[in-house]
């Protein structure tokens, strides 16, 4: 054998053992847990009992820590710019990872297909687009001719520019033509409390939030925004069995995914990927799911990369479309 031979065995055996090692030794000091929004939302109730989980799996603490702002790009860029070793990690959402670029342009700081990592997808959820009680429509084909009929009449609320809500809102409006006002709150509270008081027409949320207010008659649901019906609120149509054909396909599929920054060795990336997912299949962690009416949805990294790019291509599409942008 060539002495050339031997030295590069000799260094691709070390590597591998190095990497073995590094994998061994993961976690040997406190993760950092960053969320991208304020405490008390529904992102925020998701990601504590799942890093209280993580942390018993991997034997060190879960410190979860939440860095609101700029539409979670002060907190995701924090994530960005963690070093890669594994110990700083993070939950991305559709909003923050699929739809951010296309509504912030350059003045995202970073880009988030080149400077995360995606470790595992975790849950996906539908909006659920639902009119004041008050309001005289009892279908979303209703509302479409009632907004058509009374151009600028029909508004709709969201938690701000460039939010999941928002758009889903100005996907319908780009499908149907509808005449719909956007106007946006700072968080879907301030936007769920004026639409009760009857100061906007309709808006999408989530399901946690709006089923108390579905149940106690003070909304009406006129469809939900994934391509089948929720389990959750099965007498609710999807948009395309409402009546709006192509909403699902144009890009509807949300979800929170868990992301570290670029580069984590790939043996630490596999374990966070693999005791995420035990968590996630915990028998607590399954009722908490179901409590917030999300649905479990696990990955591959590999499989996580994919929908990101397939989002980050469909989302830009409705951004384009309709035109919103963060000046």
């Amino acid at each position: 054998m060539k002495p050339g031979s031997c030295i590069a065995i000799a260094f691709s055996l070390c590597l591998a053992f190095s990497f073995t090692a590094h994998a061994q030794a993961y976690p040997s000091k406190p993760l950092r847990w960053i969320v991208p929004f304020p405490p008390g939302g529904s992102t925020d109730a998701f990601s504590r009992p799942l890093a209280a989980k993580l942390s018993e799996l991997l034997g060190q603490p879960v410190v979860v820590e939440n860095v609101g702002g700029a539409g979670a790009s002060i907190g995701s860029d924090r994530i960005a710019k963690s070093a890669p070793d594994g110990y700083t990690i993070g939950l991305a959402t559709t909003g923050s990872h699929a739809i951010n670029p296309h509504i912030y342009g350059k003045k995202l700081p970073h880009d988030t297909l080149k400077d995360f990592t995606p470790i595992a997808l975790v849950v996906s959820y539908v909006n659920v687009l639902v009119v004041n009680s008050n309001v005289p429509v009892k279908s979303l084909a209703e509302l479409i001719d009632y907004a058509k009929a009374h151009p600028g009449k029909v508004t709709f609320g969201s938690a701000g520019n460039g939010s999941s809500n928002h758009l889903s809102g100005e996907l319908l409006k780009v499908l149907t033509k509808a005449p719909m006002e956007h106007v946006p709150y700072k968080g879907s509270g301030p936007a769920m409390i004026d639409l009760l008081a009857g100061n906007i027409t309709c808006m999408f949320d989530v399901l946690i939030t709006s089923i108390p207010q579905m149940r106690a008659g003070r909304v009406r649901a006129l469809a939900v925004t994934s391509a089948k019906r929720s389990p959750y609120v099965p007498e609710v149509p999807t948009m395309g069995e409402a009546g709006v054909a192509g909403y699902h396909e144009a890009g509807s599929e949300l979800w929170f995914g868990i992301v570290g920054p670029a580069g984590i060795p790939k043996p630490v990336l596999l374990k966070l990927n693999q005791k995420i997912i035990e968590a996630l299949r915990a028998p607590d962690m399954r009722q908490r799911v179901r409590a917030q009416s999300f649905d479990l949805w696990t990955s591959t990294p590999e499989e996580f990369t994919a929908v990101l790019r397939a989002d980050h291509a469909k989302w830009g599409k409705i951004v384009s479309a309709a035109g919103a942008r963060i000046d």
